[in-house]
């Protein structure tokens, strides 16, 4: 039995971890899983103690994407029978947090399907989130696609806290994944989000038929991004995408995931995104150990658990919101 508490230890003396360490965390064995949940709580804890932070999407803008990712039910490969519109108007955004206020939600997250936004909707965007941030005191993050530079400025000015623009998967993997960008191109975007002085969000989505060291590799890449929120999303194969039918994740795995992110990233919010329901199932709570944020309500175009089960859920485990913007 590996002394995973001792690992954690060192890590929060600053000590990285060596492949070998990493790929032992990710094949665990399951009869070890609950002493290396509690060891990366301890790391979890240290940063966070036992605060959980709410985030919340609006996806302002459904389907009629250009790209090919294969994992995307919006993108142009997909057959998937989902509701397509343009930007919605600023009433809409802003209604949608006055939501997202009412459920305690510290971050609302304002995504858009595309390659990248037009200036027009970039004005859109901006005044919306002008006036949000003017009535309620939550974070706001954008997720438009990539950026220029401009427009980057403009959602700073804006009061944009934070943009998340996910790397997906490693640099080796990415041509599997989509062809019509760059694994480069992401990684500019986010580099782009730091120079307009923006905090970065960028995460990973897993089950995309990519090897360990795949895994090994977009946590090291997200290191050295210094993303400031990883949201680790678990594929939700839709039907009608590239994707459709795969199934290689079982909630064991999933665990073994985040702690393995929370070990490589110790000081980094780490949010349990995309497919935590169909994929950690009944053992969603346990995510919460190493995890310190999640995703309340729907996703882009798949549902999520019930607000009201997700708050129950933190009641629950004895942890506590944490409403704090800053």
């Amino acid at each position: 039995m590996k002394n995973w508490d001792d690992l954690a230890e060192r890590v929060l003396q600053g000590y990285e971890l060596t492949d070998v360490e990493a790929l032992n965390i990710l094949d665990c064995p399951d009869e070890e899983l609950l002493s290396l949940l509690q060891s990366a709580y301890k790391i979890r804890n240290h940063y966070y103690g036992n605060k959980v932070k709410l985030n919340m999407i609006i996806n302002t803008k459904s389907g009629l994407c250009p790209e090919n990712c294969g994992y995307c039910s919006q993108s142009s490969v997909s057959n998937a029978p989902i509701d397509k519109y343009r930007m919605m108007d600023k009433a809409s955004i802003i209604k949608g947090a006055a939501k997202a206020h009412d459920l305690n939600v510290g971050t609302y997250c304002i995504v858009a399907s595309g390659r990248g936004p037009s200036n027009n909707e970039i004005d859109e965007v901006a005044s919306a989130v002008k006036d949000i941030k003017a009535q309620y005191q939550m974070k706001v993050c954008a997720c438009l696609g990539l950026l220029k530079p401009e427009q980057a400025a403009k959602l700073k000015e804006a009061g944009v806290d934070r943009y998340n623009h996910n790397i997906n998967t490693s640099a080796n993997h990415h041509e599997n994944i989509t062809t019509s960008h760059t694994y480069q191109d992401r990684v500019k975007t986010v580099e782009l989000i730091k120079q307009a002085g923006i905090s970065p969000c960028s995460g990973v989505i897993i089950g995309m038929k990519e090897t360990k060291d795949d895994v090994i590799a977009m946590a090291r890449s997200l290191k050295v991004l210094d993303a400031d929120s990883i949201p680790v999303n678990f594929l939700h194969a839709i039907d009608g995408t590239p994707l459709e039918g795969t199934n290689e994740l079982n909630p064991r795995y999933c665990l073994k995931v985040l702690c393995f992110m929370r070990f490589i990233n110790p000081t980094k919010e780490i949010r349990i995104s995309g497919g935590r329901e169909v994929n950690l199932r009944s053992l969603q709570p346990l995510g919460l150990f190493p995890a310190n944020s999640i995703f309340v309500g729907d996703y882009l175009t798949t549902a999520g658990q019930e607000e009201t089960a997700d708050h129950q859920m933190l009641t629950d485990l004895g942890f506590e919101i944490d409403y704090c913007p800053a």
